[in-house]
């Protein structure tokens, strides 16, 4: 490219850059400010304060915030790791094998992918109240591996087929069973793959709203999403929105922590699952 092409590049780079990264600068701003300093229209808080942390982390906040927080981990990691193994399975089969229907099982995940959260929560709101999951962990679980298992099941299958056929069937050829080659030869291999769609179905499963106001009604399994749509002010006249955004940063912080973790590895799963051979 020329010159002026890379500028060009570098500039429009910067731009979305920019324009990403303004609401997340706005909200860590309105979680630096006082109550009284929330319609002044700076972007900047006048006298920074920690109140609104001390509120949501041993202030009045607390008793909705932390629990919810806690609900929150457990939940979105038993899904995940429930998603990841029954995906890896799947995925395999779809990879390996050659049955019919292979290609529909397929569209039917990506189907169930997009299908809208909104139709299904009342039909589930009423089983769920009959056979006694309402507001329990099993209750939400079940619901977000329909949101994760079927993306998990589509992005995993495209990296095992990128794994060569001839290493499995040399790992028999040594010895192996067909169990012990996959475990010891695909799953290794496939690693990149199983972070890369474990941290998306993470994502997906931590930043669900709909399940969770809907499914729950005590702090027993209310998800943090749940939460901070509960948040009120210390008076029906006083606006919350410096606790929101400052549970807002709390919350967005594990998921910053895991991508700069699993940078190289989120990077070289989704490398291999893009390119061929």
């Amino acid at each position: 490219m020329s010159t002026k092409e890379k500028t060009g590049w570098i500039i429009g780079g910067v731009l979305i850059v920019l324009y990403c990264l303004a609401p997340i600068a706005w909200i860590v701003s309105l979680s630096f400010k006082a109550p009284s300093d929330l319609a002044n229209g700076s972007f900047l808080p006048t006298t920074p304060t920690g109140e609104n942390y001390g509120l949501i982390l041993n202030g009045s906040a607390s008793g909705l915030f932390l629990p919810a927080l806690r609900n929150s981990f457990a939940i979105c990691l038993i899904a995940t790791f429930i998603s990841c193994v029954l995906s890896m399975f799947a995925a395999y089969a779809i990879a390996r094998l050659d049955f019919p229907g292979k290609k529909f099982i397929l569209g039917t995940a990506l189907a169930v992918a997009i299908f809208p959260v909104i139709s299904i929560v009342t039909p589930l709101f009423n089983l769920w109240r009959n056979i006694g999951l309402y507001d329990t962990w099993p209750g939400l679980i079940i619901p977000y591996l329909s949101l994760t298992l079927p993306l998990s099941i589509w992005t995993m299958s495209a990296f095992f087929r990128e794994i060569p056929w001839e290493m499995e069937q040399a790992a028999q050829v040594d010895g192996a069973t067909t169990w012990q080659a996959f475990r010891k030869v695909i799953v290794p291999l496939a690693a990149p793959g199983v972070f890369t769609t474990a941290i998306i179905a993470f994502f997906i499963a931590w930043n669900d709203f709909v399940y969770g106001i809907s499914l729950t009604s005590t702090e027993a399994s209310r998800p943090v999403p749940a939460a901070l749509g509960l948040f009120s002010g210390a008076s029906q006249f006083e606006d919350p929105t410096g606790a929101i955004a400052a549970a807002a940063v709390i919350v967005t912080i594990p998921v910053v922590v895991l991508v700069l973790i699993f940078q190289r590895r989120i990077v070289a799963g989704l490398t291999n699952g893009a390119v061929k051979g």
